[in-house]
């Protein structure tokens, strides 16, 4: 067995309390690595691409990766796999927190969950050992109080897993959360409660040896000194809402539902105008040099009577899809609203996408909730409790833009934003084309974090407005290496460091396992991990119209930017020439 192995995934069958330890062949570990890479293979080893995701005989998979444990700046991550209750097709969310140093050292390179309890409850597997425990202590709790009151119960050392409200009512964009942290898109955490469990709590012993601990000790020494530099700055100073007002300038900011790029309240939800108003901390995760959180407090003028003064941690894509994309320039109702998101377990993508969706279809006379507009900032907050508790209008908003507009009919489907039933981030397409086909081409739906191709889009490669078939091959490659970075698994606020990416991860595979593995052997697993990826969507029902845009990205330009236009002959050649190029 290599280093940095346990050499087997520990399964878990809730419905009967038992658990099973189940080999894993050095072939495996080295063709699909860990994490995400690992997790496709185990989803499709485990029946999950055709199980209804909801359904007892649903696997949840949570993967590990040879380097976590080790002194590798941003390793400790872990990757969330499923079949995605939001859009039927395969999902991945990576996180960083001590969850995945834990859990692996209960002796094992993934956790896969099966079946279903009877009654509510908490999962505790102790260095391997597994046992259930009562939730009905913390049902109903926000994930930060579940997680503080089952340390209190179970000890200091556990790191713990857990669902919101949201996960428990079976919200199909439910996130499971740990430590403040997120596996977010996709709607494991309602995989998770569809199987009555509130948390996960892991603690163990079993440590992984290194094969070469000198070199690996030579190589993150020399990782983290890069990771203070140049190409992580941004993170550090101001964290990914800096990019905010870059993407309104070139006209790429999401803005009412992607009406239009461009949003004249931007300014007012920008780091540099919040870090003015409000006191702001800076935090790092697990394993991390980089420091890229960013917390802010919310004065007590912004406040309800008795809601609680706890800081926010805030992202981009949560800036975006509960502020310009709602139209809402009220930077203290934003952070009000992402911090709701994270209590009750609510990926804030897809929770805003779906909203500003919503309200366009009473804009449009189409959904008779006269109180849901653009602007209003008190109206994405009612609609994220709404959803959380799955009530009025909520009921149908926690289904997600397409299954809503399903609902609504009368041609919303053109503008609900969303690709494969996964709403899209913060990247206005028809301004970011080779962006728009990662978007299209995406197994999990659009999607900014497993394709970088509006890095390329932001560079002098391409015509960011113009696609040709040239632009294909530079997102196929930044596919690749964000499925490589995900398996190994390292965060991808690195990729900037790095002079030769797949010799250098290389070298740290090769002083963490022992393999004599080479840059061109990593290219044909990156390429061996994103197959499999599609070979889940093939047997869970995927069809080749599904890799598109919705009509309202077609045809016609960007509102104040008669420039960016993306015809729907131009996409499906991009698609076709993706499709050719990686041989399918």
């Amino acid at each position: 067995m290599p280093s940095g192995y346990h050499g087997s995934y520990l399964r878990i069958d809730v419905s009967s309390g038992r658990a099973e330890r189940v080999p894993l062949s050095d072939t495996v570990l080295r063709h699909y690595i860990g994490g995400s890479g690992l997790g496709a293979r185990l989803l499709l080893d485990e029946g999950g691409a055709t199980a209804d995701p909801l359904s007892p005989e649903a696997p949840l998979v949570f993967a590990f990766s040879p380097l976590v444990g080790s002194p590798l700046t941003t390793s400790a991550k872990f990757a969330v796999v499923a079949r995605s209750p939001l859009t039927g097709r395969f999902n991945d969310s990576l996180a960083s927190s001590g969850f995945a140093l834990a859990g692996k050292r209960c002796g094992c390179d993934a956790i896969v969950i099966v079946g279903c309890v009877p009654t509510w409850s908490v999962l505790v597997v102790d260095d391997g050992e597994i046992r259930l425990e009562p939730a009905g202590d913390v049902l109903g709790d926000p994930c930060h109080v579940a997680e503080e009151k089952l340390r209190a119960r179970l000890g200091a050392d556990y790191r713990i897993a857990s669902i919101g409200p949201a996960g428990e009512r079976g919200v199909r964009y439910a996130t499971i959360s740990h430590d403040g942290r997120h596996a977010g898109r996709g709607g494991s955490g309602a995989v998770l409660g569809s199987k009555h469990v509130k948390a996960i709590a892991v603690r163990g012993t079993q440590r992984c040896d290194w094969a070469h601990p000198r070199k690996l000790t030579e190589l993150s020494r020399d990782l983290s000194k890069r990771s203070f530099g140049p190409a992580t700055a941004k993170y550090r100073e101001l964290g990914t809402a800096t990019n905010l007002l870059t993407f309104n300038r070139f006209g790429a900011l999401p803005t009412r539902n992607f009406q239009s790029g461009t949003f004249e309240e931007a300014a007012s939800l920008a780091p540099e105008q919040l870090s003015v108003a409000h006191a702001r901390t800076r935090a790092s995760c697990v394993a991390c040099t980089i420091g890229c959180e960013h917390i802010y407090a919310l004065p007590s003028t912004a406040l309800t009577e008795g809601e609680p003064r706890r800081g926010v941690r805030l992202e981009y894509e949560s800036m975006f899809a509960l502020g310009s994309l709602c139209g809402v320039g009220d930077g203290d109702a934003v952070l009000r609203a992402s911090r709701r998101c994270d209590e009750l377990g609510i990926d804030t993508i897809s929770a805003g996408g779906t909203i500003a969706f919503a309200m366009e279809c009473v804009e449009r006379g189409l959904l008779d909730e006269p109180w849901l507009t653009f602007g209003s900032g008190d109206a994405v907050l009612k609609a994220i409790d709404l959803i959380g508790r799955r009530d009025g209008v909520g009921r149908m908003l926690a289904e997600g833009s397409r299954r809503a507009a399903e609902v609504i009919g009368q041609g919303s489907i053109a503008f609900a934003p969303q690709v494969k039933g996964l709403e899209i981030p913060g990247y206005e397409p028809r301004a970011l084309q080779t962006m728009a086909l990662g978007f299209a081409v995406g197994a999990r739906g659009a999607d900014h974090n497993r394709s970088g191709a509006y890095e390329v889009d932001f560079s002098d490669k391409v015509d960011r407005r113009h696609a040709t078939l040239d632009s294909v091959r530079h997102a196929i490659d930044t596919e690749d290496k964000a499925a490589l970075m995900d398996s190994l698994i390292l965060c991808k606020f690195l990729r900037g460091v790095f002079t030769d990416f797949h010799a250098e991860a290389a070298d740290m595979l090769q002083a963490v396992t022992g393999w004599d593995v080479t840059a061109d052997e990593l290219r044909e697993t990156a390429r061996r991990i994103v197959a499999s990826k599609r070979q889940v969507n093939l047997l869970a029902g995927w069809t080749p119209d599904e890799d598109t845009l919705p009509e309202r990205f077609l045809d016609a330009p960007l509102p104040g930017d008669a420039a960016a236009l993306l015809t729907r002959e131009r996409l499906q050649e991009l698609v076709a020439e993706y499709h050719r190029q990686r041989g399918w």
